[in-house]
């Protein structure tokens, strides 16, 4: 249980450390960048060491890792192209929808039980992050366009994937002794990778480092090395039951960012929107005890 409020706690962390990026205007890329460049030191400290060898090339995991790897800074700026183009509230939804996805790999790879309370609190826990995350009227992310209806479905897809992906190599490939390792491996891929396009924009005169940027990543890359870390931590702990954990996760990480933010940044909230809070609580316990 520990590892579950780490995992909720950290990675609603994440989601609100980014309006801190946006309101102090330092570049976002920049931030995801030293992010990982963070989440490789302080896995390295962990550790011990750093793990990644020659020999680990030859891990049955390392190409998982390195698929993990590009999902991690690939999704992250398929959400920052996806929020300028068609507004947060889309995209939150797209977003957290995507628990249905793991779900349904977990019963079917390894047949996990399915009881009417647990189908049903899945069904509560779609309608409760819909409202949660439901536009004001106001709202600009109504623009019917084809970026509108490609990018939502892409990132519920490539979201839900990976969720999927971190449960399969969890349960095939990870153990006390190499878990660090495999972490640290597919941060490294992510933070290589982001390298190379940060060079490059350098080289190209379209962006300066920025020592801010450097301090955000640094304090993102931390806790959000310890958000996997406990994720993957609490799916081995309840290594025949993931198909509630991951849905669990999620839901506990949209109501906890909910009211987080509208304690700390005033967020309003729409009656629609506090009914999806309600439902949020209600589908856990389904979830977690149906």
């Amino acid at each position: 249980m520990l590892f579950l409020i780490g995992s909720i706690i950290l990675t609603s962390y994440l989601t609100l450390s980014f309006k801190l990026v946006e309101r102090f205007r330092l570049n976002t890329f920049q931030c995801i960048v030293f992010n990982y460049i963070a989440c490789v030191i302080t896995g390295s400290f962990v550790n011990g060491s750093f793990p990644i060898e020659v020999k680990t090339v030859a891990e049955h995991w390392f190409p998982w890792a390195l698929l993990m790897g590009a999902s991690f800074i690939s999704i992250f700026n398929i959400i920052g192209y996806s929020t300028q183009k068609i507004g947060v509230a889309v995209v939150s939804v797209a977003n957290k929808l995507s628990l249905v996805i793991p779900f349904v790999f977990s019963i079917y790879l390894y047949k996990e039980p399915v009881t009417f309370l647990k189908g049903f609190g899945l069904v509560v826990a779609l309608i409760a992050v819909a409202l949660t995350c439901w536009p004001k009227p106001s709202s600009e992310s109504h623009r019917h366009n084809f970026a509108f209806f490609l990018l939502p479905i892409v990132l519920f897809f490539s979201s839900g994937l990976l969720d999927t992906m971190v449960k399969y190599v969890e349960q095939a490939f990870l153990n006390e002794s190499n878990n660090n390792a495999y972490l640290i491996t597919a941060f490294a891929a992510a933070g290589s990778a982001g390298i190379i396009g940060l060079l490059i924009q350098v080289a190209r005169g379209k962006q300066t480092i920025s020592w801010k940027a450097m301090l955000m990543g640094a304090a993102i890359g931390i806790p959000n090395y310890f958000s996997i870390w406990c994720l993957v931590k609490v799916l081995k702990e309840h290594s025949d039951n993931s198909s509630a954990i991951i849905p669990i996760n999620n839901m506990g990480i949209v109501l906890f960012s909910t009211i987080v933010a509208f304690l700390l940044f005033k967020e309003k909230l729409s009656w629609i929107n506090w009914i999806g809070v309600v439902l949020s609580l209600g589908a856990i316990a389904l979830i977690a005890f149906g």
